[in-house]
Formats: C-alpha cells, structure tokens, sequence
C-alpha cells in the first residue's frame, strides 16, 4: 500500500461552488474576521482554493491562535478564564485551556435564550409511520432543565455516568444535555445491540442512572427488549437509577422511574460550570483483541471542535435542518447532536435505513425539509445498485450539501448524487473516527468537489500521509497521522490508569504522532482519498466492531472450534465480511449452523455485524505468540501477495495461508 499513486492529469471538478456560495460562506467570513483580529493570512475572493489552503496552514502552524479564534468567532462562554490556550502540546496528554470552565449543554440550548429563535423546532422526529414530531428549543430547554433536576436529585454528581441503551429519539438527545448540564459523563448504546454487548461497555465505566427503552420499530417490525433490559439492570450493580421509556407503551418493571415524571417541571435551566477538559461522554471503540476501549472526551474539546466542523466546514446556522442517518451506538449520533450547536434544526429518524424500499432515507429527506443531508457510502452505493431516483420522486429542493462518511465514497458515488439528486449540490465526503468523534478530512463549502476526492484536511488537523519510515509523502498512500494534538483527542481511556492502551492504540507506530489506522493520499491539489483500514477492526456503516467481540459470541457455540472474521473494502465500495470457521468434530457447516451462527451474532452483538459469508477453514493461522493474523489474512484477500502480505517467519503454521491466498484468487 505504499507505492506512488499513479500520476494523472489534473481532472475537472464535479462541482464548484458559486461566487455567491463562496462568499456568505461562515468559513470565508471567519478567515476576514480572524486576519483582523489574529493574525490569519487573509483570503482572496478570486481564488477560494488558495485562500483555504492558505487558512488551514495557518490554523496548524499557528494552533493556539487558531482556536482561541475559534472560541472568539462563536463566542464561547468561559466562566473562568483561561491561562492559555495550549499548556502542553505533546501527545499523548496535550493540555488545552487550562484554568477555563464552561458546559456543553448551556451552549448548545443558547437559541433557547433568543426570543426570535424559541419557538422555532430544536428537533424534529419521526419513525418508520412517518409521523413528524418537533420540540421547540423553548420546550427542549424546559425538558432539559427538569430532567437535570431530577438528576441532581437523585444524586447525580459531576463525574458520575449516565447510560442510555436507546434508539435515535428525543428522549437520547434530552438526556444527554442534561447529563453534561450535571457535569456527569454520557454514554450510549443502541438498543439493537445485545446484552452482553452492552454490558462489555457499560460494566466497564459502572454507570449509576440507566435510561432504556422497552423496545424499537425497526424494517416493519417490533423488537421487544425488556428481558435484555432486565439483564442490563442485572448486570450493573452500580446503577442507582433506572428510568422506563415505553415506547412500545409497556408498564415500567418494578423500581424503575417513568420519564414523564422527570420532565414535568419547569425549573430555571442550571449548568455546572466545569474545567475544560472535564469528560462529557464515552464512546466505544474496538480493537482487535480485549474489551472495546472505552473513549473519553472532554467538555471543552468537543465543544470547540464541534462549533468548527458544524460552523466552518458543515456550514450550518440556523436556517438549516441537519439530518444523519446514524443510531445512538455511532458516533455520529453524537456530531448529529452538536448540529444544536450551530443554532440549527436536528433531525432524529428511528428506523431502518433501507424499509420499506432503499429510498427511505430520502423520504425522511423530503419530509423534514432537511437542507443538510448525512448518510453512509453504502447506502449511496445502494440506491444506485437499485435504480433510486432521488430528483425525480422526492422533493429534495431544501437540500444543498449530501455529506458521506463510515466507508470511503467511491467514484461511483460522487456521480450518482450529482446525476440523480441535483448538479448544483455539494458532496461532503468526511472522514474521522469515534476516537476524536470528529473528522480529519473532508467538507469544506469553498472549494471545488473532485470525484473520489475528499475536499481538504479540515482546519486544526495536522494532516499527513507517512510512509513506514515516517517520511511525509504527497501523491503516495502512506498511513494516516496527525502530527500536533486536536482539542477533541480523547482526554484518555477508560480504566487505563497508566495510559498505556491508550499509546499503544494511536502512538505505538510512530511515538508523539496520531497514527489512526487508515490508508489515505494526500494529493498535490490539497485533497484526500482515502483507501481504507490499514489495521483488522471491522468498520461496517461507520459502526466499528472488534473482532474479539464477534469469536467470543461464535466460539461459544458447540460446533466451532474457532474463527476468524475480517473485513475487507472493495474497490467497488463495498464491504465484504467473511467469517472463517474452524468446526468442531463430527460439526458439519450447514443451513442449519449457518443460521445458529447469524443469530448468534444479530441478537448478542449487533446486526449490522452478522457475516456476509460463513466459510469453513482448516485452521486458523496465528503468530508465534499465539495471536491470530487478521491484517495478513486481509491483505492476502485484497490481493496483496503472500511474500508481501505477511513475514512467514512469524507463522505457527504458513501452510494455512495458502487456503487464503487461494480464495482471493477465486475471487478476483
């Protein structure tokens, strides 16, 4: 993966944004602001490409003028000052803001507090019915302030964590904003995750409230989850506090609160004014091996990187409805919620993303009025493998920017949405990871759109392509790293009192350097392509799941003695999960396994993870400590050559790869 991408011609963008565009642009207004006042090189209206550039250079030589900007431009309110900007700059453990406090939550209700905003819909919401709910920011602030309350009450404490195991509704947006109003730290699953799922994350951080759902509608049908809730209760002895939302209307089990009550009152809205690098929520992340690594993020650090990407690159104020399609166990559930950030309308959708046909997504589009659109590259590639006509049967007049993430957006999918949506229309293809919950590379509404191209490296990120030897390499793919610390860097692991997962996650290949895991190139016109995992972690619709949470589920069944699960990208766009089985004796791989197999999975773990294909294997190769060799493994189905794909030396048993070397051959 290290050799030079072929040189080409410089290709004629799919899109440019008008001079009109270019100008209202929150991002140009910015960069005139900030040459006045921080000393950003000024932009030049007759060359927007140049004038970005020229930005985001500065916003990475220069970091802590650049986001003590950023905090000036949308008015951050600190109610203690801070000592510096950038205390410690080395990473792992940079130090931003030192002395500040502030609250998430009291920033993203700020429309609450405008009398021409108040009335106006916070969120809209609806589901598979279609039924289109809204709150206003008057009303959502209400709610927000009472269930804070009711928090405090129930002695909720700053640090304390909060869970929700809940599908993409108010109700997850609510709580929340009244965990950070508390000070205390959020997290979330979704409910299609398992039990034990859910528990590997939740028992790790010991939550003391839980708010769950008693079930979701989900592709036409109901999905009954209060056995699984029962065994949430069971399993968190740390909880406190559980709070019933039927949304199947079933009665609160016993000892339980009832979310009506905890939303009734009307009490002045009360924020905890904290340090900056305080944690708001955790997100999960998995690995290879072990538990998946519980991510904390700061208060501050979210809050700043957050107002940039939503204001600067996303483009968003308060004129727009934001809608992603994501679930509450994605971060992007999380960077949909700060869209309350920009002053804009969130749009919540709980449902499938394909019922009941593949435009569903659109319809949501059309009937939310959204004017900003977030989805995955599958679901892009999906409606063209199924003839959709976005253009022609919705009403998608609002829209102005599609934004793609989870998997690269192949060309193919540029074109689609430029030929079948509209041809005036800025495709954001963005790309990020749960472990800053924000985006490296990728919308930018001043700058021409290529296909297959992601716009730029966003401001504040010290974006670069390295090869092995950690040489900076331009036109080459090289691994993705970030060579200076971004505010919404995780503030550490979970339970890692020494730190060190968390350096060998991101530090271990290049020490002081972010290394993400991500093949990209960095081109000479100043936009990314990004190629994929360079690592084994299983990335299916921008939901990341570790291999070991899949054999501990699999290999619990009789019949397999072990596995092996890989996730390979395809040029195409597509995303091929094979599982590989090693069955027990006198175990046959049959319908019958296959199915017990997928169930296993779908209902313990989650359903987006369940296998493409169920193969049976003679052994699994390992390392000489035992390891399983998933990177090799992937290499080889991808067509890497075995010489290249994998040091033999390091093999228990070589022999083994020939079976895989072999497959891929088959497949290509």
């Amino acid at each position: 993966m290290n050799n030079p991408a072929e040189p080409a011609a410089t290709p004629e963008p799919l899109w440019r944004p008008g001079p009109d565009r270019t100008a209202r642009a929150q991002v140009t207004r910015f960069q005139a602001w900030a040459a006045g006042h921080h000393g950003a090189p000024a932009g030049d209206p007759s060359d927007p490409v140049a004038s970005y550039h020229a930005l985001q250079a500065w916003s990475v030589r220069e970091p802590e003028a650049f986001w003590q900007a950023v905090a000036a431009w949308f008015d951050v309110r600190f109610s203690a000052p801070y000592e510096s900007v950038l205390a410690d700059p080395a990473m792992p453990g940079a130090r931003w803001f030192p002395g500040a406090t502030l609250n998430y939550a009291e920033h993203a209700l700020r429309s609450a507090q405008d009398p021409a905003r108040a009335d106006k819909p916070a969120l809209l919401h609806l589901d598979e019915r279609l039924t289109l709910g809204q709150i206003s920011w008057a009303e959502l602030s209400r709610q927000v302030a009472s269930l804070a309350d009711e928090l405090r009450s129930l002695g909720v404490t700053p640090g304390d964590r909060v869970s929700g195991y809940l599908p993409n509704i108010p109700h997850a947006v609510i709580a929340l904003l009244a965990t950070a109003a508390v000070g205390a730290v959020w997290t979330s699953c979704a409910p299609d995750f398992g039990a034990r799922g859910v528990l590997d994350r939740f028992q790790q951080v010991e939550p003391v409230v839980l708010f769950a759902v008693d079930g979701y509608r989900y592709a036409g049908k109901v999905h009954d989850r209060v056995s699984a809730v029962a065994e949430l209760r069971a399993g968190l002895p740390s909880l406190r506090a559980v709070v019933h939302i039927p949304l199947l209307g079933t009665e609160a089990p016993e000892g339980a609160l009832e979310w009506t009550d905890l939303i009734s009152g009307s009490p002045e809205p009360s924020y905890e004014q904290v340090p900056f690098d305080h944690p708001l929520w955790v997100l999960y992340s998995s690995g290879t091996t072990g538990l998946p690594k519980a991510i904390v993020h700061s208060q501050g650090g979210i809050l700043l990187e957050h107002l940039k990407q939503t204001g600067l690159h996303m483009d968003l104020g308060p004129d727009d409805r934001f809608f992603w399609y994501t679930s509450t166990g994605w971060m992007m559930w999380n960077f949909l919620t700060s869209g309350l950030l920009a002053g804009s309308t969130v749009v919540l959708y709980d449902g499938s993303p394909g019922y009941p046909d593949t435009g569903a997504q659109w319809r949501v589009v059309e009937q939310t009025g959204a004017t900003v659109f977030g989805t995955s590259a599958a679901y892009v590639i999906a409606c063209r493998k199924a003839g959709v006509r976005p253009a022609r049967d919705y009403d998608l007049s609002a829209v102005s920017c599609v934004a793609s993430t989870g998997s690269p957006l192949p060309p193919d999918g540029f074109r689609w949405l430029h030929d079948e949506v509209k041809e005036d229309l800025w495709i954001a293809s963005v790309s990020g990871g749960t472990d800053v919950c924000s985006c490296f590379a990728g919308g930018v509404p001043t700058l021409p759109v290529y296909v297959g191209e992601l716009q730029a490296p966003c401001l504040g990120t010290a974006l670069q392509a390295w090869d092995p030897y950690g040489k900076s390499v331009t036109d080459e793919v090289g691994e993705l790293v970030v060579t200076s610390p971004m505010p919404s860097m995780p503030i550490r692991f979970w339970n890692d009192p020494e730190g060190a997962r968390y350096r060998e996650s991101y530090f271990e290949m290049f020490p002081g350097v972010w290394r993400h895991g991500d093949w990209i190139t960095l081109t000479s016109r100043g936009t990314v392509i990004i190629h994929g995992r360079s690592d084994s972690t299983l990335n299916r619709q921008g939901v990341r799941m570790g291999s070991a949470d899949i054999y501990e589920v699999v290999e619990r069944l009789p019949e397999i003695s072990e596995s092996l699960v890989i996730g390979v990208e395809e040029p195409d766009g597509g995303y091929w999960m094979p599982l590989f089985v090693v069955l027990a004796e006198g175990a046959t791989l049959d319908d019958a396994l296959r199915d017990k197999v997928k169930h296993a999975i779908r209902q313990q773990l989650s359903p987006r993870h369940v296998p493409d294909e169920l193969i049976p294997v003679p052994g699994v190769p390992h390392t000489l400590t035992g390891k399983r060799i998933e990177v090799p493994v992937k290499k080889l189905l991808q067509g890497t050559p075995l010489d290249r794909a994998v040091n033999l030396g390091s093999v228990d048993n070589p022999g083994l790869l020939h079976f895989y070397e072999e497959l891929a051959r088959r497949r290509r």
